[in-house]
């Protein structure tokens, strides 16, 4: 990921959930905070409710790879955590796929073309 980070600290986490705005879909939630900086710091949560550990890597793993492709379209400048729902467990690349692009055109942090 070439302008992206790990969000990894628990008060990074926190502050985004306090001060961010989330939108939803089947598979994804979405939250985003503005972070001054001059790239994307990106957090995927799978709860436990979701599966077991081979489950919830799983899916870490299609939605950064999700992000990692389609990384070129979002906007830089911000934090972004991404909750996987329990529709998930079953689906596909293209779906989380699909659902990542949907919640970025829904915050506006996609650039049309």
């Amino acid at each position: 990921m070439k302008y992206s980070e790990s969000l990894k600290k628990n008060r990074d986490f926190q502050n985004v959930y306090k001060n961010g705005i989330s939108y939803g879909n089947k598979y994804l939630v979405m939250y985003k905070n503005e972070n001054n900086l001059n790239k994307n710091r990106i957090g995927i949560s799978v709860s436990k409710k979701v599966g077991n550990s081979i489950v919830r890597h799983r899916l870490t793993r299609l939605v950064r790879e999700s992000y990692r492709l389609q990384e070129d379209k979002f906007r830089c400048g911000y934090d972004i955590i991404i909750i996987v729902r329990m529709s998930a467990k079953e689906k596909k690349y293209k779906d989380i796929e699909s659902a990542l692009l949907h919640l970025g055109y829904l915050h506006k942090i996609i650039d049309e073309g």
